[in-house]
Parts: structure tokens; sequence; C-alpha cells
């Protein structure tokens, strides 16, 4: 089989949904996490604190939090309403963590960043954009994945 015949298989196959999904996903959690890196390692001052980085790395909790919860817990047919009720909760957590980071992002990228002569501004974009890139990963993680073949 060659690599042409591998490239189409993967983008026909019936898993073609779950792993073009996946790949996107990953990329934008990679692309996330290496703008800050990127950032961090440009400017010798270190003008990004620990605190700054937790912002991140709570957006990265959401995205196991989210990712973690089948579709089938949160639906109507889940026999179980104690389950359902959890799951959900869980769920909702996960998002308001992403979304949060995301305000405390812009928070920190206006307060720290843009109000303050002495640091550049672009370590505040960047910081930004690496909680944006999570969430895209994290929802494009959770809505692109067909969880009908999990059953199969």
């Amino acid at each position: 089989m060659s690599i042409l015949e591998n490239i189409r298989e993967w983008f026909t196959s019936e898993t073609a949904r779950n792993k073009n999904s996946s790949l996107i996903a990953g990329l934008l959690f990679f692309a996330g996490w290496w703008t800050l890196i990127d950032a961090m390692s440009v400017d010798p001052k270190h003008q990004i604190t620990t605190g700054h980085v937790f912002i991140g790395v709570f957006g990265t909790i959401s995205f196991f939090m989210v990712n973690t919860v089948k579709n089938s817990h949160i639906s109507e047919d889940n026999t179980s309403e104690s389950g359902a009720r959890l799951a959900k909760i869980w769920l909702l957590i996960g998002f308001v963590m992403g979304f949060a980071s995301i305000i405390a992002a812009v928070w920190v990228m206006i307060d720290d960043f843009i109000n303050n002569p002495k640091k550049e501004s672009g370590l505040g974009v960047a910081l930004l954009m690496q909680n944006v890139l999570i969430l895209f990963a994290n929802l494009t993680y959770k809505f692109g994945r067909d969880e009908e073949l999990w059953n199969e």
C-alpha cells in the first residue's frame, strides 16, 4: 500500500471524522501552549508569571473535564437520573472553567500588559491566544467526534 493510498484511507474511512477532529484538536491545543512558551522564551525578563501560566492550566483542566463526559451520559435516554445530573454538572463546570480562562486572559492582557507601559503587550496577546486556541481545541474535540462508532 502506497503512501497516497494510506492518506486517502485516512480521509475516506468510516472513522475519518473522529480522526480528523482529534488531529485538529491536538494541533490547536499544541499551538495554544506553543504560543505561550514561545512568548515566554523570547522575552528574557520573564514578564509572564506563574499566575499567568495557571490561566492556561485551568483551560487545560477544562479540556479534560469536558471531554471525559460522553454524550450518552447527558442524554435523556440515560436511566440513571443521578448519574446524568452529575455528568451535566461536571460538564457545566468544565465549560465554565474554559470560558473563565478566556475572561481571565482578557483581564490580564488589559490590566497587566496594555495598561502597563513597562511590559510588552504582545505577551498579553500570546496569553489570550493560548486560551482561545485551547478552548477551540476543546470544542473541536467535544463536538467534532461521532460517538456512535464507540458503541459498535
